[in-house]
């Protein structure tokens, strides 16, 4: 592949959290109801280039593994559905996260889009981390970075939201 397509595309709504080691943006390859096999191809190639290592999904059922695998990203699925598993699979989440930064791997965390409830999880894990002291700064500083309101359905997510362990990096 040559010229301006050789590094592949950025994802819509890519948004860096922390600069060069945490990201968030829409599933590679679009949303559902307009997912494409050679945009995720793209991305995924751009995804590469800018060096990350690890994609991680909150998507209701885990969808492209292999074109992550195929691309050299580890990857691995969070399926937040809400009930009384959420509160675990958040905590399960949030540990992920935290190990994969910990260990310098770059991990782009998405759901089908960004969406409230993408927003919310990345709140609850500023909380969970105690990056933030409090779920109203999180909210704050989430909808600054974001440049909207975060709806009912990330402020659902923040409900659930795991103790932070004795060690948040650990």
């Amino acid at each position: 592949m040559r010229g301006k397509w050789a590094a592949g595309i950025q994802p819509r709504g890519f948004t860096w959290v922390y600069r060069g080691l945490f990201a968030v943006s829409e599933r590679p390859g679009g949303s559902t109801a307009v997912h494409r096999r050679v945009r995720r191809e793209e991305e995924l190639l751009w995804l590469k280039h800018q060096g990350f290592g690890r994609v991680v999904s909150i998507l209701p059922v885990m969808q492209n593994l292999d074109a992550y695998v195929a691309h050299g990203l580890s990857a691995s699925h969070y399926a937040l559905r809400g009930g009384p598993q959420q509160r675990e699979v958040l905590d399960a989440c949030y540990r992920d996260l935290s190990q994969s930064m910990k260990n310098n791997v770059a991990v782009l965390l998405h759901g089908d889009d960004v969406s409230d409830r993408l927003l919310g999880v990345l709140a609850g894990y500023l909380v969970w981390t105690e990056k933030v002291e409090t779920v109203p700064a999180s909210i704050a500083l989430i909808e600054r970075l974001f440049r909207r309101s975060l709806g009912p359905d990330g402020r659902e997510v923040l409900m659930s939201l795991p103790a932070p362990t004795q060690d948040p990096e650990a």
